[in-house]
């Protein structure tokens, strides 16, 4: 029986001595004091991020199974809150622009 050795090292991954230097900077520019409140709201980040991606899965995994493609209908329908102007209006406002420039 045959083992399969792991590698020690991940070809192109930055080695020890880099990961060293780039801590390094890291701390230069943000400071020691704020490197575990980054890392704390980045894993905060990732967890919301993670949350979200098991929601769409099972939600698609709901579709799948039941065979619904509909949108949920609580859902609001898209509102356009873009002003309405006519084509004359619109010309009426480039020529005063233009006027004033």
């Amino acid at each position: 029986m045959v083992a399969e050795i792991a590698p020690l090292f991940i070809p192109g991954a930055p080695g020890g001595p880099e990961l060293l230097i780039i801590l390094f900077i890291a701390i230069l520019l943000f400071g020691a004091n704020k490197i575990p409140k980054l890392a704390r709201s980045t894993g905060e980040a990732m967890g919301e991020f993670q949350k979200g991606r098991e929601k769409v899965e099972t939600e698609l995994e709901e579709m799948r199974e039941t065979g619904n493609y509909e949108t949920d209908d609580d859902e609001e329908e898209f509102v356009d809150t873009e002003p309405v102007t006519s084509e004359e209006e619109a010309e009426a406002e480039t020529e005063t622009e233009t006027e004033s420039n």
